[in-house]
């Protein structure tokens, strides 16, 4: 799939402001919507993983741990593939317009980490 002169402006209101360079240093730079959502979810994940703690300190089932475990990785996941729809939304095509063909290395290296 090409990127055509079609996909010159950004793809959804955060692409024009989902990544800045400074330097050599990429940042996002996500709305406000987004980043609300990104960190209400890792707060309740948060939240999780302090449930699962203290399951164990109680020396629950371990059955029941371990279903709380699937469903902290299971929330992990959902944050991961929110943030990787607005990265490739924004941030890869920006930088694929731009010439820059590293970032598709970028991406396959980040999506291998994903789906050890």
């Amino acid at each position: 799939m090409g990127v055509g002169p079609e996909m010159a402006e950004p793809v959804n209101e955060q692409a024009a402001e989902c990544c800045a360079q400074e330097g050599t240093l990429r940042k996002s730079h996500h709305s406000e919507k987004v980043k609300n959502n990104l960190i209400s979810r890792l707060n309740r994940i948060e939240g999780q993983i302090r449930g699962i703690k203290g399951l164990i300190e109680k020396d629950t089932y371990c059955d029941d741990v371990l279903n709380q475990i699937a469903s902290v990785q299971s929330a992990l996941n959902g944050v991961g593939k929110l943030l990787l729809e607005h990265h490739l939304k924004s941030c890869v095509i920006e930088r694929i317009q731009e010439g820059d063909m590293e970032v598709v290395t970028e991406l396959m290296t980040t999506m291998n980490k994903l789906i050890k």
